[in-house]
């Protein structure tokens, strides 16, 4: 399925449908700069849509306000789209289709018909946010409105482990 024929209700169906982590103890993988999880995510109707979620933290001193976390659906022919991607404040972020900044505050990215269409990153807007300050946070909001199962944030006691204490 090439991008370009994604509807935002398409995209909307993908981030709302209920999904479960299928590997929730995943390995810390340790990057030059950063630290970084990725789990394998499945959808739990018949559609049989996979997903992978990450988070990834900067580990440079200072930097705890450098994260990101994010859902991408991993397409039947091989390609991965990012349907979200909540990050912190610590960089600017610009919108170039609206031409509008947003400021050092935390956002949050979503996949649109509009800049697929437009030939932009598909996840190239972004909204502020003050749901969340911290990764975990973020994480927390993210498995929330992505309707997603078997991983603890933090502030989610019903599932299976913690992952950042």
């Amino acid at each position: 399925m090439a991008f370009e024929s994604l509807s935002d209700e398409f995209i909307e169906g993908l981030i709302s449908c209920r999904k479960h982590v299928e590997n929730p103890k995943a390995r810390e993988q340790v990057k030059p700069g950063h630290k970084q999880f990725n789990y394998n995510v499945q959808a739990l109707d018949e559609s049989g849509h996979q997903f992978m979620l990450y988070t990834r933290q900067n580990t440079e001193e200072g930097m705890d306000d450098d994260f990101s976390c994010g859902l991408l659906w991993l397409a039947s022919n091989g390609e991965c789209l990012t349907l979200c991607r909540y990050n912190g404040s610590a960089h600017i972020h610009r919108n170039k289709l609206e031409h509008k900044s947003l400021e050092l505050t935390c956002h949050i990215h979503r996949a649109t018909e509009k800049y697929i269409v437009a030939n932009q990153k598909p996840e190239g807007f972004a909204y502020p946010t003050e749901k969340y300050r911290t990764l975990n946070e973020a994480l927390h909001c993210l498995i929330k409105e992505c309707c997603i199962e078997g991983l603890m944030s933090g502030s989610t006691r019903a599932n299976q482990i913690d992952l950042f204490t």
